[in-house]
């Protein structure tokens, strides 16, 4: 592993290097935390086991809110993908993303706008419309102990907290609800947006209605998703051995078909 690699010099903002025996593909992999905590290093065993599958992962920091608001996070992600292209690995054309719940939300971000296929595990989708469907909810901050110490796959395995729900998404944004409809990801939806892999748990933090909203919009615009729905309350990274050899088949099956497009593009 290449620890704290600077990929913007403005921001001093770092990212994790993890190398395969043998380069097949690369994979931006993204930690979650509600887009205000979380860091880089919590991703290594997942980076790791990706290693094993022929992946180059690049792991980064991004920033994070009440600092710094929407858009910056996702200006962060697109970086770090500008970055990687630009880089000596030979991934210009084999890139990917995977992120959970807010990192979902970033993969699901770099396949909107860079056209690659990206995976996201209980992203966070679903913003201004579920605010505005639930005036009910008062925001209110996650107590439970040890909250910012637990591991990545720990965090908000117990099922819906509506209110935790609703407080890091104000939060991403200030209160700002014009803000949050710029923040919303299904209007930046195209033809050219990547193919999609979303997994979510049937009763967990995150509402299912973002992902059914995003796989309507995706095939609104020719693109294709793939969902999986898991039993129970599990959260994000929570759900890895189950969803991670389907999430990877998915991911190296519409890379091979976008290489197939290149290709077939440059010989005519």
């Amino acid at each position: 592993m290449i620890n704290d690699v600077v990929y913007d010099e403005k921001n001093q903002l770092t990212l994790d290097i993890y190398e395969p025996e043998t380069i097949e593909a690369a994979i931006i992999l993204i930690h979650g935390g509600g887009w205000f905590r979380g860091d880089k290093a919590k991703e290594q065993d997942l980076a790791e086991r990706l290693t094993t599958d022929g992946f180059l992962v690049v792991a980064p920091n991004y920033r994070l809110a009440p600092d710094h608001l929407f858009p910056a996070a996702m200006e962060d992600l697109l970086t770090v993908y500008d970055w990687l292209v630009a880089s000596d690995y030979p991934v210009k054309d084999k890139i990917t993303a995977l992120g959970s719940s807010a990192g979902g939300n970033l993969a699901i971000e770099l396949a909107l706008q860079k056209g690659i296929p990206a995976a996201s595990w209980s992203g966070i989708i679903d913003l201004y419309p579920w605010v505005q469907e639930h005036p009910e909810v008062v925001a209110a901050m996650n107590q439970k102990p040890d909250f910012d110490k637990q591991a990545s796959g720990k965090i908000d395995q117990d099922g819906a907290n509506d209110a935790f729900y609703k407080w890091f998404i104000l939060n991403y944004v200030n209160q700002d609800m014009d803000l949050l409809k710029q923040a919303d990801p299904l209007q930046r939806v195209s033809s050219k947006s990547g193919p999609l892999f979303i997994a979510n748990s049937l009763h967990e933090l995150v509402p299912l209605s973002g992902v059914y909203h995003l796989q309507a919009a995706l095939a609104e615009a020719g693109v294709p998703s793939e969902n999986k729905l898991i039993t129970g309350t599990v959260h994000g990274e929570g759900y890895a051995d189950i969803a991670y050899q389907p999430t990877l088949q998915f991911l190296k099956s519409n890379l091979s078909e976008r290489l197939s497009r290149t290709r077939s593009a440059f010989e005519q």
